[in-house]
């Protein structure tokens, strides 16, 4: 790696136990300032038809104190955008997602390292009006990771300086995904999903039947330089790291949503004030050491920018 770009500096700033700033939603920020949301494949083609409005979210955020920007790649992978008809504009959209990302970079000329993170996932089509996925849409492992090696190399391909790996919940998808993205020679950071159910109990977000310290402890397995919890509810934050402190001793995320899903919109509704994810936040700093923050679904510009006092 080269340790005097971009991605070489903040690898040191992490190192040196200093905070990272990871941008708000990318997803729900498009849909909240006009994007249309497609019934099937969410945000995805909102990279061709609002191009500007995805570049003003990833501008803004970096203007905001984000270190690192996504791309609006979560559900741009062959399993989502094949069942909606879309699987002949799958290169065009990820590789416009990614410029329009370097491009938003550029535009902010800050003077400091901004990292474009390229988003993965092992989505799949999901329920209209709720948040599980179709069970009928998962593909078996061999299809799952051509698909995820596709999906790997495009980003590589297209620019991007790091690839997050969002919502990895079902060690099935999530192992040959990572392997995937790993193969590109890129840094890979992986960020775990958690659902916290009635009776208290903390499971794997697409795998209800499966504890989340299982999931965890698979995952984790694969290897990555950065691992946390992401995509899931501010009050499976805390539960959830002390669980990951168990199996995992280097840099921590925390990158909570707030409000629910009910495809293809999400409801924003209870969505947590920035000063108490501020709050919120300093005590997982203080509590489980977390190194990297950010927002995820229902959380916005306002809520990265009360992140940034704690840099």
């Amino acid at each position: 790696m080269n340790m005097t770009g971009p991605m070489g500096q903040l690898t040191a700033r992490l190192a040196a136990g200093k905070l990272l700033l990871l941008d708000g939603a990318t997803g729900t920020e498009l849909q909240r300032r006009g994007a249309d949301m497609h019934s099937e494949a969410w945000c995805a083609t909102a990279t061709l038809t609002h191009p500007d409005i995805l570049l003003g979210v990833h501008r803004d955020y970096i203007l905001a104190g984000a270190d690192i920007i996504t791309t609006n790649t979560f559900s741009t992978n062959r399993s989502m955008l094949e069942p909606a008809g879309l699987a002949d504009k799958l290169r065009e959209i990820n590789t416009r997602a990614v410029r329009l990302a370097l491009q938003a970079r550029e535009l902010a000329a800050v003077d400091r390292p901004v990292i474009v993170a390229g988003s993965m996932s092992h989505q799949v089509p999901v329920v209209a009006g709720h948040d599980f996925r179709d069970l009928a849409a998962i593909p078996n492992k061999e299809v799952a990771a051509g698909n995820f090696r596709e999906m790997a190399d495009i980003l590589a391909e297209s620019g991007v300086d790091m690839i997050l790996m969002e919502m990895m919940s079902d060690p099935d998808l999530a192992l040959p995904a990572i392997e995937a993205a790993q193969a590109t020679g890129l840094p890979v950071w992986v960020g775990l999903s958690a659902r916290l159910e009635e009776d208290g109990r903390l499971v794997a977000y697409h795998r209800r039947e499966m504890p989340f310290a299982e999931s965890v402890q698979a995952i984790t397995s694969a290897g990555g330089s950065v691992f946390g919890i992401m995509h899931s509810n501010i009050q499976a934050i805390a539960p959830g790291l002390e669980i990951m402190r168990s199996y995992w001793d280097g840099p921590l995320m925390a990158y909570p949503d707030s409000g629910t899903f009910s495809m293809p919109d999400w409801i924003f509704k209870d969505i947590i004030a920035p000063a108490d994810l501020l709050e919120l936040s300093r005590g997982w700093r203080e509590s489980y050491g977390v190194n990297v923050l950010g927002g995820c679904c229902g959380l916005g510009l306002e809520h990265i920018q009360a992140l940034a006092a704690l840099k």
